[in-house]
């Protein structure tokens, strides 16, 4: 961290750590409420959503399995490409399981609306979404996510999974990122 307090190419902290992990802690006791006496299969939609899932799986006491997905609309640029592809699928069967799709963030739901139409192709015997950070761009998808962390202005931000070219994830808080960062264009 820099004097100011901030990675150098950080703008202001949208999210503190402690409040991060307040509301995953809650959202943990809502799930384990809405899943009790079943097994519930976490599919983490690669790579952002690895840290969230991790910490959301020590607040559930119920018995889970987790698989991941990995899927790309972004590449290194700021906006979303348009074309949604699968990485790497699934090795776990979800027909007749209890699915949740941990992701870290719905920006414009492209991703999320391919997953969804993916996913339940497979006949899962449930199908919900929970999502860490949901920006307000995304409302059209906000419908299909059961479970949220926190609504977020379309701002592009960095931290706690989320990056900028493969940067910033390790970062413990949510934070904007310096637009002077952006290529030209994006």
């Amino acid at each position: 961290m820099t004097d100011s307090g901030l990675e150098h190419g950080l703008g202001e902290i949208l999210i503190a750590e402690e409040d991060l992990r307040a509301r995953v802690a809650e959202l943990g006791r809502e799930i384990s409420s809405d899943y009790e006496g079943r097994d519930l299969l976490l599919i983490g939609v690669l790579k952002g959503a690895v840290f969230f899932m991790a910490d959301l799986m020590r607040e559930l006491p119920l018995p889970c399995e987790v698989d991941f997905m990995a899927i790309s609309s972004y590449g290194s640029a700021s906006d979303s490409s348009g074309v949604v592809r699968i990485l790497k699928d699934l090795d776990i069967n979800i027909e007749e399981r209890h699915v949740l799709i941990v992701e870290d963030i719905i920006d414009s739901g492209l991703t999320l609306s391919y997953l969804i139409r993916n996913l339940r192709s497979r006949a899962p015997a449930s199908l919900e979404v929970c999502a860490l950070f949901v920006k307000e761009s995304a409302r059209q998808v906000r419908k299909h996510v059961r479970y949220v962390g926190f609504e977020l202005p379309d701002r592009f931000v960095v931290g706690y999974g989320l990056d900028f070219a493969e940067r910033y994830r390790n970062l413990p808080y949510l934070a904007v990122l310096d637009e002077s960062l952006f290529p030209e264009g994006t």
